[in-house]
């Protein structure tokens, strides 16, 4: 049996991946296309956090990101050149890599086995000598990437509600400690946090370069916080279901099962009247 594909690619192994006519690579960084148009690695392809890894609407009704639709979904892996059988290799601009876990979640969510986030981002690639380039990339033509299902598990507002403060369920926010205390907001309208919750920054999923922790020590630092929790009780959120994302890649890397994905996140629930912690 061949070994599982690791859902993070060291960027020192970039260079002969590129080699492979199977590869396509995304460059998923918010609120960079203009970055994107000056400097990207070589044949990367862009995808937009809002447009394409989201269906945004009324943030009441699934947050700031919700999910879009399997027909949207559809037509931004035909718009990239994506088929079942592409090697997908995934990069944004920040170290964490937030809003490349978003994407490396949706394609495993819909069963693509070969995606692959790189660990520290644009700028660990560029360290590594791969090349890049301002021209317009052209991706393949392919036949449509039918979507149907996500395959890995959500959890909604009504079932947060019902469990966060159960026994033997475990509601995780990976946002920044001062936002989940109430201590500040920069982005939704509420400060402050789902009662239940406990506090697991995403920041702490990585070393001080920005890399991830190796899979052994992630492994440790999660088993040690699920305390036994079985793997379909936890569920992971934010602040708009795309950080969320980077946690449950982390834990697959670690070799983990993947927990339950809040998407709405903090951004639906401070909007629907729901009990709050806002200071602690």
């Amino acid at each position: 049996m061949k070994n599982k594909l690791s859902s993070i690619i060291k960027p020192e192994e970039l260079t002969w991946l590129n080699q492979d006519e199977e590869i396509v690579i995304i460059d998923a960084s918010a609120g960079a296309k203009a970055r994107y148009d000056e400097q990207h690695l070589a044949g990367a392809l862009f995808a937009d956090v809002n447009q394409d890894l989201a269906n945004v609407g009324d943030f009441a009704k699934g947050g700031r990101h919700p999910l879009p639709s399997f027909e949207q979904f559809s037509s931004v892996l035909q718009m990239l050149g994506i088929t079942k059988e592409s090697h997908v290799i995934v990069y944004d601009d920040k170290n964490g890599g937030n809003a490349a876990a978003r994407l490396w979640w949706m394609l495993k969510s819909i069963g693509h086995q070969k995606v692959q986030v790189i660990d520290g981002g644009f700028q660990a690639a560029i360290e590594a000598g791969f090349p890049t380039t301002n021209k317009v990339e052209i991706p393949k033509t392919v036949n449509r990437y039918e979507v149907t299902a996500w395959n890995l598990p959500l959890s909604s507002i009504e079932e947060v509600e019902q469990v966060a403060k159960t026994e033997n369920y475990l509601v995780i926010d990976v946002r920044d400690a001062n936002r989940f205390a109430g201590l500040t907001e920069p982005i939704d309208t509420i400060a402050g946090h789902i009662p239940g919750a406990i506090n697991v920054p995403f920041t702490d999923n990585l070393d001080a370069k920005g890399r991830f922790l190796s899979p052994e020590v992630l492994k440790e630092k999660y088993q040690a916080i699920l305390d036994n929790v079985a793997p379909q009780n936890v569920i992971v959120h934010c602040g708009s279901g795309i950080t969320a994302c980077h946690t449950l890649l982390a834990m697959d890397y670690a070799g983990l099962p993947i927990p339950k994905l809040y998407v709405g996140s903090w951004s639906e629930w401070s909007r629907n009247n729901k009990e709050m912690i806002l200071k602690s």
